[in-house]
């Protein structure tokens, strides 16, 4: 199939950019990918065309209509020079108004809706991020009506999806993200108390790790922080890995305020995040929303206890006291999540993330392609049907 792929930013640090460029890479030898997008770190240039949509990247709610606008002049000029038709035209949620197959990772009307109220701030930062989400959630309907196919990476966004939008219960295919298994496994060359030591912990420090690339405000960082505060144990030490700079300033101040300043701990962003869970105790995160957080299963797969909320895609894996403890996002419950974590024995916690780590064996990199894969030819199939159907048919 000749597949034209239009996304944002097909790189390895972006959530859906990276699980794109896993499927195009990966099934590069089995199709023909063209690519539409600004940024794009392309793993097979001989056989991955890349044609670069310039226009402004910030504020997201600008890149919103700017990409709406001028990714069509792109499309069709590169259709009318080379002369080419797709078999499919893939698009990211709702960024473009013209496609044959959405892949959604997030529902920005329930998002509003449900969740803005308890994990969006009141900054200039904040009022752009929910125009963002505004103008995704005024074109999801438009969008998805015209889309023969959605796929998602949890069967928690299929049900959200199919709420908000009834009519794409037909169309939802369900295709999990892929962890890298086996990347996580802790080498035995890793020297984990010295690079403990490197971050100031002491060999009875129980160390939690909270890792976002952004938006700390859904995460949940900020109850995390309070129910911190109120446990009141030197002891236990947070690492935070990830942030923009500004946000990070932001955030120093208040832990600051909150006396929490020898206890939290800010490595910023990082191209690895596994070191610093090898090094953690335990994997946080109370985000008031979530589809598929990649971290939270290469926390598990890293064999880390994880304290998480019960957000869309995890709620397949975790089983509260089995392998994690389920919190709500609101800082009494986080503070009991904690609590009953600290009252653990260390066999206990060890325990607890082996079983994390058996339970997320199955999202791996092999299985996320065969999923692809299988999609491909479920569409392949239907599209040579409806063609000789269309071929028989009295005109």
């Amino acid at each position: 199939m000749r597949i034209a792929v239009i996304d944002y930013r097909i790189v390895r640090t972006n959530p859906i950019g990276g699980c794109h460029l896993k499927m195009i890479g990966g099934l590069s030898g089995e199709h023909r990918f063209t690519v539409f997008a600004p940024e794009f770190e392309n793993p097979d240039p001989g056989r991955i065309d890349w044609v670069r949509v310039a226009c402004p990247r910030r504020p997201l709610a600008l890149l919103f209509v700017a990409f709406h606008l001028m990714l069509p002049f792109y499309y069709w000029a590169y259709r009318l020079r080379h002369r080419v038709r797709f078999d499919a035209v893939q698009v990211v949620e709702s960024n473009v108004s013209f496609g044959d197959i959405a892949y959604v990772h997030f529902c920005h009307r329930a998002f509003l809706r449900k969740r803005w109220d308890g994990s969006g701030g009141k900054g200039v930062r904040d009022l752009f991020r929910w125009c963002d989400h505004y103008l995704h959630a005024l074109m999801e309907p438009f969008v998805y009506r015209r889309m023969k196919k959605i796929v998602v990476p949890s069967r928690g966004l299929a049900r959200e999806l199919q709420a908000e939008y009834p009519f794409t219960a037909d169309k939802i295919h369900v295709v999990s993200n892929p962890v890298d298994v086996e990347r996580m496994h802790r080498p035995e060359t890793f020297d984990r108390p010295q690079f403990r030591r490197s971050l100031g912990l002491a060999d009875d420090d129980t160390a939690l790790i909270f890792s976002a690339l952004g938006h700390f405000e859904r995460k949940g960082f900020p109850l995390l922080l309070d129910a911190l505060g109120q446990q009141k144990d030197p002891h236990v030490k947070l690492i935070v890995v990830g942030g923009r700079d500004d946000a990070v300033a932001h955030y120093r101040q208040r832990v600051e305020a909150l006396g929490l300043k020898e206890q939290v701990k800010f490595v910023g962003m990082q191209q690895d995040v596994s070191p610093y869970l090898w090094a953690g105790d335990a994997f946080v995160l109370p985000s008031h929303y979530e589809t598929f957080s990649l971290v939270s299963f290469e926390a598990a797969a890293a064999e880390l206890p994880v304290l998480v909320s019960s957000f869309h895609g995890f709620e397949e894996v975790v089983s509260d006291g089995l392998n994690g403890i389920v919190m709500e996002p609101n800082t009494a419950s986080v503070l009991t999540a904690l609590r009953r974590f600290m009252a653990m024995r260390p066999d206990q916690r060890k325990e607890m993330g082996k079983r994390a780590e058996a339970e997320v064996g199955r999202y791996n990199t092999a299985n996320f392609l065969a999923g692809w894969r299988n999609f491909f030819e479920h569409i392949y199939r239907v599209a040579g049907h409806e063609e000789a159907v269309n071929a028989h048919r009295p005109v």
